[in-house]
């Protein structure tokens, strides 16, 4: 429910550099259609950047999972952490948009959550930042429908990257054998 003379939400960075994301990321209008393209964006994006820093800088630092195995690797990486993150991604945008332009705002965002990544490996930061780029959108987007909306539609974009990423590479050097 609308608060008497709220504006309806709707589709947003018509007027910024991010109009040209596609329009199911930046409109509040089908969930299920925004996870979809977040996710699929977010997955091809961060595959070509991957592909260009390992051609470019091929003996960059990459993130390393040998720490975690099982089913405990599964859940902190697969569903705990993108949860987590995506809450606190909400946090800091909410703040960031307190001073930014939306499109100031989920650059910041995402070049934060890069320099973030990046302390873990260097690669992984130069390439994390596209797809933080694509949940900050989400979530700022679906925010207009409130926080929990924004929360739950870039967790789920970020879930569904994490599970086709992260997983497939823990299964490539076999991190849940048990």
């Amino acid at each position: 429910m609308q608060p008497a003379g709220a504006k309806p939400p709707g589709r947003l960075l018509d007027g910024s550099f991010l109009r040209f994301l596609p329009a199911p990321l930046r409109e509040p209008r089908r969930a299920w259609l925004a996870i979809l393209t977040g996710w699929l964006l977010s997955l091809l994006g961060s595959v070509a950047l991957a592909a260009i820093v390992g051609t470019v800088a091929p003996d960059l630092a990459k993130p390393d999972f040998n720490g975690i195995k099982g089913m405990t690797a599964l859940f902190l990486i697969v569903i705990f952490s993108p949860l987590i993150e995506s809450l606190i991604m909400g946090g800091i945008l909410v703040m960031l948009l307190r001073f930014l332009s939306p499109a100031a705002a989920i650059l910041s965002s995402a070049l934060l959550w890069g320099a973030a990544h990046s302390l873990g490996a260097l690669s992984w930061g130069f390439t994390i930042w596209w797809p933080f780029l694509i949940f900050s959108t989400l979530f700022v987007v679906w925010r207009q429908n409130g926080f929990w909306a924004g929360v739950g539609v870039a967790a789920a974009a970020h879930v569904g990257f994490v599970d086709d990423v992260v997983v497939d590479e823990c299964r490539r050097v076999n991190e849940f054998d048990d």
